[in-house]
């Protein structure tokens, strides 16, 4: 059975898969201070206004990103580069953090999420 709190989900961790995940957070944060954070799918996400904003999850060789298929549709071209599905991108520990690229993924969702941009 998985974790049921953020807590004991990063409990999980350490080293370089946590302190990503915890910069992930960081950015969230930032962000979206608004933003609930909880479990969800097995992963760390975040609702804003009741609407899902992000995923990320600790994984032995990678942090995974879940921005929602239209937020990973709106930065393909930056996610061909990682290995790569609809709405999820695989960001390896042994490259550096994209860091720019996933805040300017957070702001997008946020965006989106508050529909300040077109469908």
């Amino acid at each position: 059975m998985g974790a049921s709190s953020v807590t004991q989900y990063l409990a999980e961790f350490d080293g370089e898969t946590l302190a990503r995940i915890n910069r992930v957070r960081s950015m969230v944060a930032t962000a979206a201070p608004q933003a609930v954070e909880s479990i969800a799918y097995g992963l760390i996400g975040w609702k804003l206004n009741g609407t899902p904003l992000i995923y990320v999850g600790g994984f032995t060789h990678h942090i995974g990103m879940y921005a929602t298929p239209a937020g990973h549709a709106e930065f393909a071209v930056e996610f061909a580069h990682f290995k790569h599905g609809k709405g999820s991108v695989q960001l390896p520990l042994s490259e550096p953090l994209p860091a720019d690229l996933i805040q300017r993924v957070i702001e997008f969702r946020v965006r989106q999420v508050n529909g300040e941009l077109s469908a």
